[in-house]
């Protein structure tokens, strides 16, 4: 009962989301999302808990309106992060977690998605989804080649798995205190301040000339980007086994990623 009450607000923030995202998209979709949403979170935990971080329970952000439910979920950490190689194991640890979910909804869902042409009735609903690279490349696996005017009608896990690869690459921005901003700073120390500067930069660019649905996003960083603290020990570096693991980190924001997530024209 102890536990129950320290933790109420994170139950009761669980238990809405799951309505939430019941309510926007369906049961196959709240499971799936949910169940990588809360793999991603309790990712960072573990590790927090291993490194004797202080942290709290993941608190879940309820959105009682399409396109996902949700905005995701976040854990504060209270504690002091020892060392990079306790920065860099806390935030890959949530991004990798959380594709361990993502990838299975996403090829299961393609398999049971239908292609076919967009008709007037579903033009009304119709939403595009920008494409990242891994994305594509599983639909050309489960798939194939989508003949010309016609389109893939994801199952919602298949939905889910795309929000979940749209979160992992937000994650691992190379900025600030984002889960690639933890990366990048323990790969480079205070030289990092220079990839966030440069990541946002790029950013804003993309929300003032591309895709203007990134612009308070964009602001965000502006305000709380463009700085990360520093570890107790910050002369203790990696080892060549995490240096390898911050590259793939890298590729994986890159074949995540998508400038353009959604899109409201006809195909």
């Amino acid at each position: 009962m102890e536990w129950l009450s320290r933790h109420k607000v994170n139950i009761i923030l669980f238990i809405t989301t799951a309505y939430t995202t019941y309510y926007v998209n369906g049961p196959w979709y709240s499971g799936a999302i949910m169940a990588i949403l809360l793999s991603h979170e309790m990712g960072h935990f573990v590790m927090c808990k291993k490194y004797k971080v202080e942290s709290t329970l993941p608190f879940f952000i309820p959105v009682p309106f399409p396109p996902f439910g949700t905005f995701g979920a976040v854990i504060k950490m209270r504690g002091f992060i020892p060392n990079k190689r306790a920065l860099f194991d806390i935030g890959a640890a949530g991004p990798l977690a959380g594709l361990v979910f993502a990838l299975p909804a996403v090829i299961i869902g393609l398999s049971l998605s239908e292609v076919r042409a967009v008709t007037e009735t579903d033009a009304v609903h119709y939403l595009g989804l920008g494409e990242p690279l891994l994305f594509m490349f599983l639909a050309k696996i489960v798939v194939g080649n989508v003949p010309e005017g016609l389109d893939i009608f994801l199952h919602p896990i298949a939905f889910a798995g795309w929000a979940g690869l749209f979160v992992t690459a937000l994650n691992l921005l190379p900025i600030g205190q984002l889960d690639g901003g933890h990366i990048i700073y323990a790969l480079l120390g205070r030289k990092s301040e220079i990839v966030y500067r440069i990541g946002i930069l790029a950013f804003c660019a993309i929300a003032l000339f591309y895709y203007p649905g990134w612009m308070l996003f964009a602001m965000l960083l502006l305000i709380f980007g463009f700085h990360h603290p520093a570890p107790m020990d910050e002369h203790t570096g990696l080892n060549l086994p995490r240096k390898l693991l911050g590259i793939f980190m890298l590729i994986l924001f890159i074949v995540c990623f998508t400038p353009v997530p959604l899109k409201l024209e006809m195909p």
